[in-house]
């Protein structure tokens, strides 16, 4: 008898101690009512908080099952929550950084875990509830953006898991693309229409509104609040009051070079004297099947790192290896901001300075559209244009105080990754945690045991 009395108030003090710990941590100290909770599960054991079995007493078989499995979802979400999730890498941005097929085990507590906008949701789910194919969380609950103490802050060169900045508003027949860039691409097909019917063409806002319309009467548009938007993962190029730049493909921050990774990719063009290359010498460089694009008989276009385009160069039949740039002032209606009056493209961009939270820019009519989606969705602010006058909460304007750091992200197969070069600025708030190891490697084009890439397994992400 005493003998469980000890072991139940030593397991009730390990517990409170447990509790009070994450209480100051999480900083809620309303939470701190749950000590009665505790104190009944293990001394006065008035309620049955788990009141699907019994207290006393055989359960059944399933039963005790239920109970296992409550228990599961509840520690695994919570983990999931505080600690670390998997991801898996479902596209080639970050090859051969990353690849396809490669589970990620993301570290929660490297930049401090978040608490849940949504904390009401199916679990294990991000938006989409599987087979029912509808919205996984509800909306009766929302909490404030709000991230716990971490290990560390983002640095520079970091591979990042984010959400994706432009996914809160998603057409649901096309996810894969941005909702916005669906809006851009549709005004400018009914812009060109315009002037093939040799019509006087409109404002550019006249058409943005023409395809929004468009959009919302043809396909089922949704809202995603930002811990139910996509998770990504890229490298984070630029930090808080960096300055990016990039010429001709390579990249600076703050004025200086920063050097290629190993295992960075750009896409080439691969000229042979008329014989194709042994898919086999494909394999063996690790250039999958779905990055074998060739355009004639004698021509292939390849995203290669720097080592792989060496090797290649020397093959017998190879006759040309260069890499593919856009031209500089070559302006590129699908790159941030948008905007004709900066020209820029993929390969030859800014320079463009990162907001600091606490700095204050001045702003215009032709530098608004840089910080226009921070002032407006992010920082939810009411902003509108009427001349060249800006109001922000109905007061007319021409600076703006930031209220949260931003981030540049970018993938490291730089021709093929929808990063911050075409849809902005990662907000401190969208960024989920660090990917730490990959934990399992599953290449979709092998087939039997080999599907399984042994040698990547538990490999450090760099």
């Amino acid at each position: 008898m005493i003998k469980a009395f000890i072991k139940n108030n030593v397991r009730f003090l390990i517990a409170v101690v447990i509790y009070v710990l994450i209480v100051i941590w999480i900083g809620n100290y309303w939470l701190l009512l749950g000590l009665g909770i505790i104190y009944d599960s293990y001394i006065s054991k008035k309620v049955n908080w788990t009141f699907w079995k019994k207290r006393n007493g055989k359960n059944s078989t399933f039963v005790e099952w239920l109970d296992a499995l409550i228990f599961a979802v509840i520690a695994v979400t919570l983990i999931n929550i505080f600690l670390f999730q998997n991801y898996r890498i479902p596209t080639p941005s970050m090859e051969k950084s990353l690849l396809v097929g490669d589970h990620l085990f993301v570290s929660k507590l490297a930049y401090g875990p978040r608490m849940p906008n949504t904390p009401i949701a199916f679990p294990f789910t991000q938006h989409t509830m599987p087979v029912f194919n509808s919205q996984s969380w509800s909306n009766l609950v929302i909490w404030p953006y709000k991230r716990l103490v971490g290990g560390g802050t983002v640095k520079n060169n970091d591979p990042i898991v984010f959400n994706f900045p432009a996914g809160d508003t998603v057409v649901l027949e096309e996810q894969a693309t941005s909702y916005y860039e669906i809006v851009r691409r549709n005004a400018r097909e009914l812009k060109m229409r315009d002037s093939y019917g040799k019509e006087t063409p409109k404002s550019d806002n006249y058409y943005l509104q023409m395809a929004r319309k468009e959009i919302w009467e043809k396909y089922h548009v949704t809202y995603r609040p930002v811990d139910r938007r996509d998770n990504y993962v890229k490298r984070c190029i630029g930090i808080p009051g960096d300055t990016v730049m990039i010429r001709s493909g390579v990249l600076y921050i703050n004025g200086k070079i920063v050097p290629d990774n190993k295992t960075q990719q750009t896409t080439y063009v691969i000229g042979t004297n008329g014989t194709t290359i042994n898919p086999k010498a494909f394999e063996r460089l690790g250039i999958s099947k779905s990055d074998q694009t060739m355009v004639s008989g004698s021509a292939y276009y390849l995203p290669l790192t720097k080592s792989n385009a060496e090797t290649i160069s020397k093959f017998s039949n190879v006759t040309e290896v260069s890499p593919i740039y856009a031209r500089a002032g070559e302006f590129a209606p699908h790159i941030f901001p948008y905007s004709p009056y900066y020209g820029w493209n993929e390969d030859n961009y800014g320079p463009l300075w990162i907001p600091v939270k606490g700095a204050t820019v001045k702003l215009d009519t032709s530098n608004l559209c840089i910080y226009e989606r921070i002032i407006d969705v992010y920082e939810e602010n009411d902003l509108r244009v009427e001349g060249s006058t800006i109001y922000i909460n109905n007061v007319a304007t021409d600076r703006y105080t930031f209220k949260m750091d931003y981030y540049w992200m970018m993938g490291d197969n730089r021709h093929n990754s929808a990063d911050s070069r075409y849809w902005g600025f990662v907000p401190e708030d969208h960024i989920v945690g660090k990917p730490k190891f990959i934990w399992l490697s599953l290449n979709k084009e092998a087939e039997g045991l080999k599907k399984v890439r042994l040698g990547r397994m538990f490999m450090k992400v760099r």
